[in-house]
């Protein structure tokens, strides 16, 4: 089955983060991953910044071992009116939006994300 892991899931699985064990099942099989333009938008900026060029480029790469979706007209009207129901960002709004019409379940630890339909949000508080 496949699923659409959000940004900061890559991150959390790239860095070891806190929340690494869960979204570490999601990268076993490249092939079952949906990956938005926008995430490997986000990914790039994040790793240069945070680390270098090169690898950003090799994480891209990885990204591209899965299903890429390209932001399409019908997917930024799809993502202009989720943004609007759920108050999105554009970034969001475009990640939920390839996940709806790819008919996936988004994996996220976002809060933006939390109480959307489709998702499965693993939450950093302790509490939760």
């Amino acid at each position: 089955m496949k699923v659409l892991v959000d940004t900061c899931g890559w991150i959390e699985w790239l860095t070891d983060g806190e929340l690494a064990d869960k979204f570490a099942p999601y990268f076993v099989d490249l092939d079952s991953l949906i990956v938005s333009t926008s995430i490997q938008y986000e990914l790039h900026k994040w790793i240069c910044r945070e680390r270098n060029e090169v690898l950003a480029r090799e994480i891209i790469a990885l990204t591209q071992q899965a299903t890429v979706i390209p932001l399409t007209e019908s997917l930024a009207i799809l993502a202009s009116e989720v943004s609007q129901k759920f108050k999105l960002s554009f970034a969001d709004a475009i990640i939920y939006a390839t996940a709806s019409q790819e008919k996936v379940q988004l994996i996220t630890a976002d809060d933006h994300f939390e109480i959307l339909p489709n998702v499965q949000y693993f939450s950093k508080k302790l509490d939760k």
